[in-house]
């Protein structure tokens, strides 16, 4: 309790790929609508890196807060498309904005920007740090095999940053429909993990196990591989679980929930946990048809949507989920 999102921002490359722009490469349309729900996703310009995206984002954030960056004083990227294994893009971030501040990223792809805004959340309420700069940035076309043509039209590329801060508890409600002043801030998270199906979900080729080869190169190591059906029945499940889990715990009913933003990978995955939680439709924020799945990006990005269209105000309850490689998840309860 007592931090709270100050701002939002996002980038997202101006490059559109329509689901018809990629029939050339055999994978049909109306399927890709039908299983997915993704109509268009952007793509990185050649030469674009996670980190490019990833400043665009945190400067619209920092404008929209009105907040300088020498006063952000940690730094956190979510990223599994880095722009090279060593320097962080936390760090290459941090020198692009001209801050002096800890930089450091996170790798829990679809569930990295969760496992940030708990890890600034705990840093902001122990007074470890003020102001806290969580972007998820991802150039997923890169990892993508484009023969692949079940995985490649699910992925696109972005960035989305929020900045967390200490809430000032003599913030007035800014809306009449808040008349109680309520605390923002986190009432209840979960972070997990299940490595036993990491191999579901993974890129095969490139690290200390299995350095790339020419032959690797030659048969696609390079690129992520994806047991679908498998991720999707484990992701309905922990959607379902972890979000029942953090409502339990704050006391809070689904009735009670005015937002909702799941990490946007598949729209049969939101249809199924809007059914099972009995949430109204239009409660749930939906962009996975303009931006495919983002990876890190995709919660920040869905965020600042809604923010941007006046759909979260003070007092709100929202409800956010990330799930995602490692098998790894992250689920919280956030009083806007």
């Amino acid at each position: 309790m007592g931090v709270r999102i100050a701002a939002t921002g996002s980038y997202v490359p101006d490059h559109v790929v329509t689901n018809e722009d990629l029939n050339a490469l055999g994978c049909d349309s109306e399927w890709i609508v039908q299983r997915t729900g993704i109509r268009e996703r952007r793509r990185a310009a050649p030469g674009q890196a996670s980190s490019d995206l990833a400043y665009e984002a945190a400067i619209d954030c920092l404008n929209q807060a009105e907040v300088a960056a020498e006063d952000v004083d940690l730094i956190l990227v979510a990223t599994i498309t880095p722009d090279f294994f060593t320097p962080s893009t936390a760090c290459l971030l941090q020198r692009r904005l001209g801050c002096i501040a800890p930089a450091m990223d996170i790798n829990a792809a679809c569930a990295g920007f969760m496992y940030g805004l708990v890890t600034a959340a705990n840093f902001v309420k122990t007074g470890m740090a003020k102001k806290v700069l969580i972007v998820g940035s991802e150039v997923m076309s890169n990892t993508i095999n484009p023969s692949d043509i079940k995985t490649y039209p699910l992925f696109g590329d972005g960035a989305g940053a929020a900045l967390l801060v200490a809430d000032d508890p003599g913030t007035e409600a800014s809306d009449d429909t808040n008349s109680t002043q309520q605390v923002p801030g986190l009432l209840a998270y979960t972070l997990g993990a299940e490595g036993c199906g990491g191999q579901m979900l993974c890129i095969p080729g490139g690290g200390s196990r299995t350095p790339l080869t020419s032959d690797g190169i030659a048969n696609g190591r390079q690129y992520l591989e994806m047991d679908g059906r498998g991720v999707f029945k484990w992701a309905v499940r922990v959607v379902n679980d972890s979000c029942r889990d953090c409502l339990a715990y704050a006391g809070v009913d689904f009735s009670e929930i005015d937002r909702v933003i799941l990490h946007q990978a598949n729209i049969r995955i939101i249809d199924s946990a809007i059914s099972n939680f009995a949430i109204p439709s239009d409660r749930v924020v939906v962009n996975l048809d303009r931006y495919g799945n983002t990876s890190a990006a995709s919660i920040p990005l869905a965020l600042d949507d809604a923010n941007r269209q006046g759909l979260l105000r003070r007092g709100d309850n929202v409800l956010l989920c990330g799930f995602g490689a490692g098998l790894s998840w992250g689920t919280a309860l956030l009083r806007w």
